[in-house]
């Protein structure tokens, strides 16, 4: 949403150095609020930090160049525009309170082990379409314990629409986030063995996502995947706080449910959906079983916020892969071209499984899969690895390069199988990946983010390969 900084802005240094508990040098107005300089526009607020590697205290001068307007800081005055707190981490949190309190429309959260951020910008642009200029929604993955109340300190006083992203790797991180959210409409996307090195069993996992329902308005009310086998556990935590539970799913008990799926010509899925209160035919975009059920998620929340169903399937229809999550892009070689399904931002067993599944579909010469190891599967690791075996088999996949030492389990699994390579890091995937493509291959790059697999894509997509 665009802001007139100086006829209407987002905050006033008054009105942050209130909701603060700071002191402000002098008023002016603020466009903006961020937290890493490199991120500071015309008219920002930047608030310095103190982390455990750095203090934004050190980019004050780097962000005032950027065009800051002010900076909240700890400890210290300066010659420019700002406001003096004991703590800056504790106020942006209350910065992130009151801009929550002063927001009189609806408010979505989106949590889940698989889905997220994919959601969330479907539900921004269904009811941006609804409202232009009215929705609001975290930006990138900012769904943790800082990127949330960064995420709400800027959401416009007068959004009908707020939607956000929250992530947790322990138990109790949901639950503070969802306080400082206070959602309307909960969404628990998928659960999966998704930092299960930090839970004692899938179960747990569940329970921690279940939290996001702590901190739901009245009357509020809780969507969860109906085809789970932890749908009936996220219900009951949901009543028990109060929610009206509203599933979705492709069973025949699912509150909404697609009656039909089947791909479109030009690409995506062309889906049947049937509501409490609706039917709707409409296209996602994004191939794969998974994002069907992604967007009866999002018709779901947009249903149980008052927006328009039409508008949010033309949303779906018209929403492309996001980089890093399920982007399909073209890679020239020579007269030809290569697909290339970029899924390099995150991975667990369930959405490697999913994205396997969709490469099966795919028609093409031969059927290639980069896949990079999955992080914080504690001592499951082995298994969960080499339990991917299968779904590659079934997906056809006639090449595969495994990147990182948690693949060995999944490589000797596979071994005598398939062709494969297993390799150390990203550098030589990308190396050998160069070597062994072709013209009508489909690719899919998947990894856990910190592989680096995303450097792959950048190169491969970046030129001629």
């Amino acid at each position: 949403m665009t802001v007139d900084v100086l006829t209407r802005p987002l905050w006033t240094g008054q009105e942050v150095a209130r909701a603060v508990g700071g002191v402000a040098s002098s008023d002016f107005a603020i466009g903006g609020v961020a937290f890493d300089s490199r991120e500071v526009g015309e008219g920002d607020l930047f608030i310095a930090l103190k982390g455990e590697a750095t203090d934004g205290h050190k980019f004050l001068e780097k962000a005032f160049a950027a065009g800051a307007a002010g900076a909240l800081v700890s400890n210290r005055t300066l010659d420019q525009s700002h406001i003096l707190v004991k703590d800056t981490t504790a106020a942006l949190n209350a910065l992130g309170v009151a801009a929550r309190a002063r927001m009189q429309g609806k408010v979505i959260g989106v949590t889940g082990s698989v889905g997220k951020t994919s959601t969330k910008e479907a539900l921004y642009r269904a009811l941006d379409r609804f409202r232009p200029g009215q929705a609001h929604r975290s930006v990138k993955s900012y769904n943790n314990h800082v990127g949330v109340p960064l995420s709400l300190a800027r959401m416009p006083r007068d959004s009908l629409f707020g939607i956000f992203e929250m992530g947790m790797n322990h138990a109790g991180e949901l639950s503070a986030l969802t306080r400082l959210v206070r959602p309307h409409v909960a969404i628990v996307t998928a659960i999966a063995p998704a930092h299960i090195e930090f839970f004692e069993s899938e179960e747990a996992i569940a329970r921690a996502k279940a939290e996001i329902f702590e901190g739901l308005e009245p009357g509020g009310i809780a969507i969860v995947p109906y085809d789970s086998p932890y749908c009936a556990l996220l219900s009951e935590v949901a009543r028990r706080h109060g929610a009206q539970v509203v599933t979705f799913g492709l069973g025949e008990g699912a509150d909404v449910r697609a009656t039909e799926a089947v791909p479109a010509r030009e690409g995506g899925t062309m889906v049947a959906a049937k509501l409490p209160h609706a039917e709707l035919c409409y296209t996602v975009a994004s191939p794969g079983d998974h994002n069907v059920l992604n967007s009866l998620a999002i018709l779901a929340a947009v249903e149980a916020v008052g927006g328009d169903l039409a508008a949010a399937g033309l949303a779906l229809a018209e929403m492309p892969g996001l980089a890093g999550r399920g982007a399909r892009n073209k890679v020239r070689l020579g007269q030809g071209e290569a697909l290339l399904i970029d899924e390099s931002y995150n991975a667990n067993p369930l959405s490697i499984s999913a994205t396997l599944k969709q490469l099966g579909r795919e028609q093409a010469g031969r059927r290639l899969a980069v896949l990079g190891a999955m992080k914080e599967l504690g001592n499951a690791s082995a298994e969960l690895h080499a339990g991917l075996a299968d779904p590659i088999l079934q997906a056809g996949v006639d090449y595969a390069i495994l990147v990182g030492d948690e693949m060995k389990p999944l490589a000797d699994r596979l071994a005598g199988k398939l062709a494969l390579e297993h390799v150390a890091n990203a550098a030589v995937a990308t190396q050998l990946l160069k070597e062994r493509i072709r013209p009508d291959d489909a690719i899919l790059v998947k990894g856990s983010n910190s592989v680096g697999l995303s450097h792959l894509v950048e190169a491969m997509v970046g030129g001629d390969a």
